[in-house]
């Protein structure tokens, strides 16, 4: 048997790709749900940053606290027990590599279907199998976080003057909703230490932008997220373990007809001599349903930047690409179509 050293394998990915430290970035807005001008504010942040930090929400730190101690200790297992999770069909236990075309990271996961009707194999293995501690948590993570990002959907309807509040919120309640969640689990390595000393940081995970409509992310208390600005800076984001960041996703893009901004993010290793675990929800549509700049918000002076698609299209063409490509650019409209 070869065994293949930490040191090759954190060697093999400095090659692949190293980054600059970028300087932390404290302009990211914060939304009080509560606050009456909340849907205004969510509107600026998303057609600015195209991400925004929920502050004073109603989830218990204790629900966020017991999966992310729950998630530790699944990645804690040896390696031979983590593996019976995966290999990722997508769904399941995934180790340095993201997708199947090259993309390679810091980076463990699991990524899980949040719709049982939706059969995918390593997840309901994966599900089964874990410790009622596990389960009960995860259950009632998911459903705050589906809770949450309809909430928030719906303010950005309203923001927006869109008649229907639910326009984009029934997207993510309907039975077929494609929803996932993933948790990414950073190993913290006393080498990349030494790297940061010198100005180079190792790539956890590499510059892409989220597929879905919008993400609810939550992390512990460590450095690491990094988002691209308007004038193409990359500029880390303080940790917050007690509020959660929502990020615009492609299909919000399109059905705003470029309004949001999904935004280009990232995650880089070095900044700290802790372990990043990061838990996010992706709230997405049924498979067919068909996506399309909203003609509420095309005014007569405007065209439509994107052809319709459906989320199937969609999502196959992502799986087909490399992370830091621009899926969205495979719909744009041409000047004149």
């Amino acid at each position: 048997m070869v065994v293949v050293s930490q040191r090759a394998a954190l060697n093999e990915l400095v090659v692949i790709k190293t980054c600059k430290c970028s300087s932390m970035f404290t302009g990211v807005p914060e939304v009080d749900l509560a606050n009456p001008e909340a849907k205004t504010l969510i509107l600026k942040a998303c057609q600015e940053f195209g991400l925004f930090k929920v502050v004073n929400h109603d989830v218990p730190f204790e629900l966020m606290n017991n999966l992310e101690n729950e998630v530790m200790k699944f990645f804690k297992q040896g390696q031979f027990e983590k593996d019976k999770a995966g290999p990722p069909d997508p769904y399941g236990y995934g180790s340095k590599r993201i997708g199947t075309n090259g993309d390679v990271g810091w980076v463990e996961y699991l990524l899980l279907n949040t719709n049982p009707d939706v059969i995918s194999p390593n997840s309901l293995l994966l599900f089964h199998q874990t410790p009622p501690n596990f389960r009960g948590a995860l259950e009632h993570y998911i459903f705050a976080m589906k809770k949450m990002c309809c909430e928030v959907l719906e303010l950005m309807a309203e923001g927006l003057g869109i008649g229907g509040r639910n326009v984009f919120s029934k997207m993510v309640r309907d039975e077929r909703s494609d929803s996932c969640f993933r948790v990414n689990h950073y190993p913290a390595c006393p080498e990349l230490q030494v790297q940061a000393l010198s100005g180079r940081n190792l790539i956890g995970f590499g510059e892409h932008t989220d597929p879905q409509i919008i993400s609810v992310l939550r992390s512990n208390n460590t450095s690491g997220l990094q988002i691209c600005l308007q004038d193409g800076t990359w500029a880390s984001i303080p940790p917050d373990h007690t509020s959660f960041f929502i990020n615009v996703g492609d299909l919000l893009q399109v059905m705003t007809n470029g309004r949001f901004k999904s935004v280009k993010h990232r995650v880089i290793m070095g900044e700290s001599t802790m372990s990043r675990v990061s838990m996010i929800y992706f709230g997405g549509p049924p498979l067919n349903e068909k996506i399309g700049p909203l003609p509420s918000l095309v005014s007569k002076e405007e065209e439509s930047l994107y052809k319709e698609l459906t989320w199937r299209e969609y999502k196959n063409a992502v799986y087909k690409s490399r992370l830091a490509d621009n899926r969205l650019s495979l719909f744009e409209k041409s000047s004149g179509q």
